[in-house]
């Protein structure tokens, strides 16, 4: 049983449990699935500052914090006590690609060539963390919501903005893949 838990599970597996809590959130307290809204029930608790975006009943959203927080937990047990010993397993054009571009280290989820704390110092780490962090964080507010929120709760309700904003982030990750990042990669 463990050794089923270790390995990575099939997409229509992991899939499918995640779908399904779509309708166990509906059907068990009518609550919406969503990541980013934590942070502003996190902000609003411990804040409370006279600001009008954090003015609001967040104990009504306490639940979405305890979420949040299992998933971090989750994190951190599948990280460390079931962590797979067998490296990530790359496509072999993808490997290839990476390694033309610099990034020898494709045995981990964040090769170390950019996941630093060296390079975070450098131009390109600037532009992958602070640059990039400002516009997921700006982003996800400007769309109401990121693509947990988005992709699975909002398509399975069948929401028009939901369908335009999860449209929008797979044309931005095809342009960061194939365009911007091989011009990052070369910095």
């Amino acid at each position: 049983m463990l050794d089923a838990i270790k390995q990575p599970w099939p997409w229509y597996v992991a899939g499918a449990l995640i779908g399904l809590t779509v309708p166990y959130l509906l059907l068990v307290g009518n609550k919406t699935f969503g990541i980013s809204s934590s942070l502003r029930h996190l902000c609003a608790a411990c804040l409370p500052a006279n600001i009008k975006f954090f003015k609001y009943d967040w104990k009504k959203e306490a639940w979405n914090l305890f979420f949040v927080g299992g998933i971090a937990m989750g994190a951190f047990i599948g990280a460390t006590l079931l962590a797979n010993p067998d490296p990530v397993q790359l496509a072999e054009p993808t490997a290839a690609y990476l390694t033309e571009k610099g990034i020898t280290d494709t045995s981990s989820l964040m090769p170390s060539e950019i996941f630093s704390w060296s390079n975070l110092f450098t131009l390109r780490g600037l532009i992958f963390f602070v640059l990039g962090g400002f516009l997921v964080g700006f982003g996800t507010r400007y769309a109401g919501g990121c693509t947990s929120g988005h992709a699975i709760m909002g398509l399975s309700s069948l929401q028009w903005p939901s369908l335009v904003a999860t449209v929008m982030f797979m044309v931005g990750g095809i342009v960061m893949t194939w365009f911007i990042l091989p011009l990052l990669l070369t910095l």
